[in-house]
């Protein structure tokens, strides 16, 4: 059989065959193999997560205890990321405001949050809510431990608990108690004191910062309900006077405050704070950021200052963090279910 002509340009005439194939195929063969090293050496210098500014949210106002702690942690972790770490306050709703805003972002590393103990009690104290407090996140890390306060201005009349509790019981309805909000631990902790001392006092919720301080120390509410975080710096001075830490245990931040315990046998509080993302982060950023958290919070430094604010530092796994969350939603549901603590 004769060979098939093929034209390759006016005048010029040339033929397939074998010959001609195998150069074909050997010509392609080496396009690809100039191409591919090239394609590669692309897809691994490809740039690697974060190639911009992280945001870091939390849902309290300024200068209270979620303020601070995400500012100090700000620093650090900027640092460890190789991009800025913008802290953003979405206040309201106990942190839940924050929380949803967050649990709606695109899951790429970009979006996250500082929760708090409040997110595993808005589980217990709210009937619903527009997020799932565990599936709806994908954890990081915890941060911090770290106890409540009680504690009423300089001019008070109460020297000690034991006589909040006296004058509670003559006058029901009459003290009043401040929170960062519905469904923060502030406010269940001050809902189980109540419940548990066989008192009734008057919520008056707050979106957080420095606002239940100010109120109580210009007599505006009787009792603060805090972190040791915001008061501190006023219990210090005298302005405030700490009348009882919420941990069975006293705090080294305030060693001669007695704890809640003695005189509410039993009563224990103690709450924390934690990184988290939109559920579904891809594994290596998710990875990435706990590994940045781990080496964080191992910071002397870091650790020197929570500890001088009544917070332990300490770290954790996902799968630990979400634990917590899930056994202390638990907990806090079964308080509420004890002590007759009405649902929001």
């Amino acid at each position: 059989m004769n060979p098939v002509s093929v034209h390759r340009g006016p005048g010029r005439p040339g033929r397939t065959g074998p010959a001609c194939v195998h150069r074909a195929c050997l010509l392609a063969a080496l396009s690809v193999g100039l191409v591919l090293p090239f394609a590669g050496s692309a897809w691994a210098q490809a740039p690697a997560w974060p190639t911009r500014p992280v945001r870091l949210l939390h849902g309290f106002g300024a200068g209270g205890n979620a303020d601070i702690v995400t500012r100090l942690v700000a620093e650090p972790l900027a640092a460890e990321l190789g991009q800025p770490v913008i802290v953003d306050a979405r206040t309201g709703a106990g942190g839940n405001i924050a929380s949803e805003y967050v649990a709606r972002q695109p899951a790429d590393g970009y979006t996250l949050v500082m929760l708090t103990g409040g997110h595993a009690v808005s589980a217990a104290i709210y009937r619903s809510l527009p997020f799932d407090p565990v599936t709806d996140f994908s954890m990081i890390s915890t941060v911090t431990f770290y106890p409540l306060m009680i504690g009423v201005a300089a001019a008070s009349p109460f020297a000690t608990l034991g006589a909040v509790i006296e004058a509670a019981r003559g006058a029901p309805g009459k003290l009043t108690y401040s929170s960062v909000g519905v469904g923060s631990t502030q406010h269940l902790a001050g809902e189980l004191f109540a419940a548990m001392a066989g008192v009734r006092l008057v919520h008056v919720p707050y979106r957080g910062g420095s606002a239940p301080v100010q109120d109580a120390m210009s007599g505006q509410v009787d009792l603060l309900f805090d972190t040791i975080t915001a008061p501190l710096q006023f219990v210090r001075s005298g302005r405030i006077r700490a009348l009882a830490v919420t941990s069975r245990e006293r705090s080294a931040s305030l060693p001669d405050v007695p704890p809640v315990a003695d005189s509410v046998p039993g009563f224990d509080v103690t709450t924390w704070m934690g990184a988290a993302g939109p559920a579904r982060l891809p594994s290596d950023v998710q990875v990435r950021l706990n590994e940045a958290f781990q080496r964080v919070v191992a910071r002397p430094d870091l650790q020197r200052r929570l500890a001088e604010f009544g917070g332990a530092a300490r770290s954790s796994t996902p799968a630990e963090m979400a634990r917590l969350i899930e056994t202390e939603a638990s907990r806090w549901k079964r308080l509420v279910a004890q002590a007759q603590i009405e649902r929001q």
